[in-house]
């Protein structure tokens, strides 16, 4: 019983802790190229590139804003 009850949790906490802005972004962290305007993230299911100023990956895609790196449409 208390099996399905765990399982039941874990469900629920991942989906109010989700972030859906960056469901298919694969942030990666690129610590040659960082500067001084913040550390430097590249997308690998899009493409995109950046710099964050917390050195934390990002959390929304690099590209238009309310657009998801699994959208098809180009900038």
């Amino acid at each position: 019983m208390l099996i399905p009850i765990g399982l039941l949790i874990a469900f629920l906490l991942i989906l109010l802790l989700r972030n859906p802005s960056t469901r298919s972004c694969r942030f990666r962290a690129d610590r040659r190229r960082d500067g001084p305007q913040g550390a430097f993230y590249h997308c690998t299911a899009c493409g995109n590139s950046g710099f964050t100023s917390d050195g934390k990956a990002p959390k929304t895609c690099f590209k238009r804003e309310n657009q998801r790196c699994d959208d098809d449409t180009s900038p």
